[in-house]
Order: C-alpha cells, then structure tokens, then sequence
C-alpha cells in the first residue's frame, strides 16, 4: 500500500519522502522521492524524517497473521510507534496526520451494515492494536496538535511496486499469483465468506482527494475506505478466472474447500458516511486491478516457482 500510494502521489505532483527501517536506494519506480531510514526507537531521527513535510502518512503496521503471533509486538508498533511518530510529527508542525487502520476492528467476521458509528468490538491483536494507534491520532486530532484522521481500510488488494513486498497472503493477490505459478485457483473454504473488496488503486484516488480536503464539518475524523458492494470470495476468485483469460490466455480451474461455516453468511454493507458528508465517492474497478496484478504476477513468476 505504501509503494503504490507514493507512486499514485509523485505522479499527482506531489514531492514524496519514503521512509523506511532498511537501508534503500531511491526506487527506480519512483526515481524523484528521496529516501529516509527510520528508527522507530529514536524521537531524533523520527523528527528529522518529519521535517518540513506537510502531510505524513502513517502505513506502516504488522499485518493480521503477524500480529497473531506476536501480539505484544503488534501493539508496540500499531500502537506505540505510531503514538511516537505523531508526537514527532506534532513537533515539527506537520499539518496532517492520515493513519491507515482496517475495516477489522468493527468486528470478526464483518457482517451486517458498519459504517463509522458502529462499535468497534473485534478483540484479535491485529484489530485492538490498529485501534491503538487510532486512540492516539484522534487523541492529537482532538487536542490541536494536529490534524490527525484515520481510514479504516476495507479488504484491499492490488499490485504492489515490487515481488517482495509482503502482500501475497491477500487472498486476490494470493489467487492471482497462483493463475501464474499453478495455472489453477483452490480456495481452503467454499468461498462464501462476503468481503468489500477495494482496488488499491481506489484507495490511492482516496488518500489524493483526502489529503487537501476540508474535514472541518468531521466531528470525528474516521473514514471507512471501502466499494460499498460486497462479494463473496468464490465471486472473486471467479473473477481472476474470467480475467485470467483476457490476460493470460487461458481458463485455470477453479477448486473450493468445504464448508465449515455452521450458520449462513449474512449481508455485509460497509459504508462511509463521513465520506458522504464530505462529499468524496468512491470508484474501484475489481477487473482493471486484476489486471494489473495479473500482469505482474506474469513478468516476475514463472510456473512452479515458489
């Protein structure tokens, strides 16, 4: 999500600073950003890297399947290192603050109608530790240290700048890349488990419109980022079919796990109303960021590789 939001921004004209914990030349996808090591530890060098910047944007952050194993890590950084990175922010009079948290710490399984009024009641590290680090940017955004405004992402997907980056456990990702390497499509489950799936690049169109816009009449200034439709995962999965082929010229099969879901998927409607309020919509286009993925999958794997 970072690399694709700092290469939709840059082309928008926008001067980008990428921070990161590893060293890293200037990426070739984005050769005008300049890049910054970031030691979460350090309030000095987390000041420095806030520098003269008007807007941060906060997309660092463990991931479910990582925070489940380390859930006293996953607070530490979901919560901790972004409480750090706004007070360094705050220092520096950064003007904006924009955290990207998740749909999940409304509740597990999403179901039912959410928008930003609904409680937030999922108790997995993943969902308590983004809701941290929200407490913490609403806290700034409340006190006048800046403002601070969070967006609870939907379900995701897309390619990212490079193969590496740990994505691949999305599950359109994790499909798309499975058309290329195994030329067929097996779900663990029968698919029927409703998701709002979001183009990455409908969240990049987001965060642009967001960054300048005027969030006064916000009282709170939480988003839901999402399409607003719902499918199920099976619909998905057949979707990567039918675009597999258009790009990649041929039909993989489609194999499903069995279901052991006990009661029957309810409706899922995830709804923004204070992107309503502020008048923003919202456009994801599923096939053209298939597309996208399943280009990339074809230029960086091969067939069997793992």
């Amino acid at each position: 999500m970072g690399g694709r939001l700092a290469h939709a921004l840059g082309l928008a004209g926008y001067n980008i600073l990428l921070g990161t914990r590893q060293k890293s030349d200037i990426p070739s996808w984005l050769p005008s950003a300049k890049v910054l090591p970031i030691n979460w530890e350090d309030m000095d060098a987390l000041e420095h890297a806030c520098h003269g910047v008007q807007t941060v944007i906060h997309a660092a952050g463990m991931n479910a399947q990582d925070s489940a194993a380390e859930p006293t890590a996953a607070l530490a950084f979901n919560g901790l290192a972004t409480s750090r990175l706004i007070d360094a922010a705050a220092n520096e009079g950064v003007a904006r603050f924009i955290y990207l948290s998740t749909a999940h710490v409304y509740s597990s399984p999403l179901d039912g109608l959410i928008d930003e009024d609904s409680p937030t009641t999922n108790l997995h590290p993943y969902a308590t530790s983004h809701l941290a680090g929200e407490h913490a940017v609403l806290f700034a955004d409340r006190y006048r240290k800046l403002e601070g405004v969070v967006l609870r992402l939907s379900n995701a997907f897309g390619a990212p700048t490079y193969k590496d980056v740990n994505c691949w456990m999305l599950i359109v990702n994790d499909l798309c890349r499975q058309a290329v390497v195994k030329r067929e499509l097996t779900l663990h489950s029968d698919g029927s488990q409703l998701r709002d799936f979001i183009s990455i690049e409908a969240v990049c169109d987001s965060v642009n419109q967001i960054i300048e816009d005027d969030l006064s009449d916000l009282s709170e200034k939480v988003l839901n980022v999402g399409s607003g439709i719902s499918k199920s995962i099976y619909e998905m999965a057949q979707l990567v079919q039918e675009r597999c082929s258009v790009i990649l010229g041929y039909n993989p099969e489609l194999n499903t796990g069995v279901n052991t879901k006990t009661n029957k998927t309810k409706d899922l409607i995830y709804r923004s109303t204070n992107m309503e309020k502020i008048g923003l919509k919202v456009f994801s286009d599923p096939r053209a960021e298939i597309d996208l993925l399943l280009e990339f999958c074809r230029e960086n794997f091969t067939e069997d590789s793992e």
